[in-house]
């Protein structure tokens, strides 16, 4: 028998990231992510497929707790990965999950055996690389000794004491912003540092020192260097911003040499060319605006180009957000590669193309983009590999609005055989790709690897939503509008309830994947609405920079024209109206029910209520933020700061609100929520504060499961008391609850 979706489906979802093809393209290894027998966690383990899908993946690991990161040597002989398993198989039970070094780099055969552990350093491993010969390993760890004893020594690490001994002090003392981050709290002990470790033995050495945290090591052609990712400066506390720099690991005295340069600016996730004469790089100068587009540059590798002007912007005519993403409360998130192909001649990235991520070729010598997927799926992660007849074979995690995660996998032909202009087939400009909402010709065959979720949908009818542009003082605004459901899926009657909901950010944007959330409240007969307001991520510079100093009323109006739109239409009853959000979402909701009361019922989830409380607390604390979005901080214009806060405005808030927010959020701290709740209850309006514990800013994409399910549980009780059962007080407080 059919249903719709409910909260609790979300445990049963397998969801898969990190996709790695073996080098000659025959196998794809990838990360499974599951939901613990008790829900109070995820399990990782390792699984591979054919990458032609001619045989079902298979478990290659067992995913104790962790195995994450699949790495193929270069030969292809062995699989490395980062796992835990030490906790369960060296250690007695329970003593490892109080370890810092249990993360540690394993290697497994590709023709089958036993996994081994290579690495042991004392403060595990956060992430590696193989060399090109496959005999050492560049791997990131935050170290500062290869043994206990000299890691111990170096950090000036305290012997254990006597059980009885009077405790010591645990004050913390900070002279410089960046001390927290959101999901990790305090940014205790040395930070992440560049070490390599030969593969035979597994001896490892330092190769980076000093307070600033290295990222993304990349091998040179040859073997010798190792650029990585890191913002050096002294004053790096006060700025958002990250160097390119290369070091000669097998130097006598190894010393990282910068290769970007040029004022304020933040390059990333660096990519060899072949030539070995050049690093790729992802990132950007910063402009005075907050939409700051990350471009593809090339620089060159002995640093001539670290200057003000050096440096090479391969994709600067072209108005694309590369490493943008598109929000799913199910697909994961991942960083931005680069991956160059055709020796040298092409590089692949994943950019936005109107609310879809779809997979791009870039033509090094020209410039020139070629959109190479279709908009029927967004991709969260890509690989490639160039196989022997030249062509690139390609693997992706997919999904879309009705289909969960899963991996893909297609051939790229090489761009040799397209024709270009004198000659050969001239590739359409990127605008014109973006204007027109489709993929170019030459369009990869994704076949799927995997199908790791048939199971947990069978049965289960899911809401497809309808693409919908407006326009809005002269900008084009996108949204989905998912249409509701019955119990046993068929459609329901329209006008019907509906639930706007507006994404964080602001800089980031809803697309084409999915999001369970959205699915729970259609098959509870509400439908929903998914706006991209000005300042939007996949849009273009302009429209991203669209809401500087105005994060309140104009995004407000791009969103509230949605809905006029559906109402317009005959889609949504205008009696039985909601509207949600998170992190800048929720201020924006806030904002709205400020402004607006056409709605009957709202939830302000992780909200910013105050923008001075903003920019001074938390993760975002510091002087960049603000000088981004407003050109100010709030001591500069205190008025502006104050015109924008919704606040402000509770006083005019009548309509019923749910105010979300987790304890342990260091990116909108908690007091947003209790600044919001203080005043609305002192006003004796029909408000309620669901705190969340033991959860980040991240609650509803990766916290502990069974919390994911209580507040897709709470979120669609709330409107569905509201907009569906016509009530107009409060609901009873649930009855299994915390403080009872």
């Amino acid at each position: 028998m059919s249903r719709t979706a409910r909260p609790d489906d979300l445990v049963a979802f397998s969801v898969p990231t990190d996709p790695r093809l073996a080098p000659d393209g025959s196998t794809v290894a990838f990360v499974v992510q599951t939901t613990t027998k008790r829900h109070d966690g995820y399990r990782h383990a390792i699984w591979s497929a054919p990458a032609d899908g001619s045989a079902p993946a298979r478990r290659l690991t067992i995913g104790w707790r962790h195995d994450i990161a699949p790495r193929w040597s270069p030969d292809g002989r062995s699989l490395a990965f980062i796992s835990d398993r030490r906790t369960a198989v060296e250690e007695a039970a329970g003593e490892g999950e109080r370890r810092e070094d249990a993360m540690q780099v394993h290697l497994l055969p590709a023709d089958g055996g036993e996994a081994r552990r290579l690495t042991d350093l004392p403060r595990g491993v956060d992430d590696f690389a193989w060399s090109p010969d496959g005999t050492r390993l560049a791997v990131i760890s935050s170290s500062l000794g290869p043994t206990r004893k000299e890691d111990g020594r170096l950090r000036g690490k305290p012997r254990d004491p006597a059980q009885d001994a009077p405790l010591a002090s645990d004050y913390r003392y900070m002279d410089r912003l960046g001390y927290q981050f959101n999901g990790r709290g305090f940014l205790d002990g040395p930070p992440a540092q560049l070490w390599i470790v030969d593969v035979a033995s597994g001896a490892a050495r330092r190769v980076t020192s000093g307070d600033a945290p290295v990222e993304s090591p990349a091998w040179s052609p040859d073997g010798r260097s190792v650029a990585f990712a890191s913002d050096r400066d002294p004053g790096r506390d006060l700025r958002w911003a990250s160097d390119i720099w290369v070091v000669d690991v097998d130097a006598p005295a190894p010393k990282p040499r910068r290769i970007t340069g040029g004022g304020r600016r933040l390059f990333f996730a660096p990519a060899w060319l072949p030539d070995g004469a050049r690093v790729a790089a992802l990132g950007h100068r910063f402009p005075v605006s907050a939409g700051n587009r990350s471009d593809v540059w090339l620089f060159a590798a002995d640093g001539s180009d670290a200057t003000a002007a050096g440096g090479e912007n391969l994709t600067a005519r072209h108005d694309l957000m590369i490493g943008a993403g598109i929000n799913s409360d199910v697909t994961i998130g991942e960083e931005p590669r680069l991956l160059v192909v055709e020796d040298g001649r092409s590089i692949l990235f994943v950019a936005p193309l109107r609310g879809v991520q779809v997979a791009w070729r870039l033509d090094v010598a020209t410039g020139d983009v070629t959109c190479v997927t279709d908009r029927s799926r967004t991709l969260s992660a890509c690989d490639a590999v160039v196989t022997g007849d030249g062509s690139a074979r390609v693997a992706v995690v997919a999904s879309s609005a009705t289909e969960l995660p899963e991996v893909r996998s297609g051939v790229l032909a090489a761009a040799a055989g397209a024709t270009r202009a004198g000659g050969r087939r001239a590739a359409r400009s990127a605008a014109a790709t973006v204007a027109a909402g489709t993929a170019d010709e030459a369009s990869i065959d994704l076949t799927a690897v995997s199908d790791l979720n048939r199971a947990a949908l069978e049965g289960i009818v899911l809401s497809d939503p309808v693409e919908l542009d407006w326009e809005v003082d002269g900008r084009t605004i996108q949204g989905w509008w998912y249409p509701p459901l019955d119990a046993d899926g068929t459609p329901a009657p329209l006008p019907g309830p509906m639930v706007l909901q507006i994404h964080g950010g602001p800089m980031t944007a809803y697309g084409r994947a999915p999001f369970w959330e959205w699915q729970v409240l259609a098959g509870a007969g509400m439908g929903v609405l998914a706006a991209n307001p000005r300042g939007s991520d996949g849009y273009g510079q302009d429209f991203a920079d669209a809401n500087v100093r105005d994060w309140g009323a104009g995004p407000a109006a791009d969103c509230l024209a949605g809905v006029d739109l559906l109402v317009a239409t005959g889609r949504a009853d205008p009696a039985r109206l909601g509207v949600t959000g998170g992190s800048y979402g929720g201020y924006l909701t806030s904002w709205i029910v400020g402004h607006d009361d056409r709605f009957a019922a709202a939830i302000t989830c992780r909200s910013v209520n105050d923008l001075a409380v903003l920019m001074g607390t938390g993760d975002i604390a510091g002087p960049q933020f603000g000088a981004m979005y407003f050109g100010a901080q709030p001591w500069e214009e205190p008025d502006l700061y104050r015109e924008q806060s919704p606040l402000t405005y509770a006083a005019e808030i009548r309509t019923p609100l749910l105010i979300q927010h987790a304890e342990q959020d260091l990116r909108t701290t908690i007091a947003q929520a209790e600044l919001l709740f203080t005043t609305l209850r002192t006003l004796r309006r029909p408000v309620r504060l669901m705190r969340v514990p033991g959860e980040s800013h991240e609650l509803t994409r990766s916290g502990t499961p069974f919390r994911r399910v209580e507040n897709m549980v709470q979120v669609r009780d709330w409107f569905a008391h509201f907009l569906v059962a016509g009530r107009r007080r409060l609901p009873r407080k649930p009855a299994v609850r915390a403080g009872l």
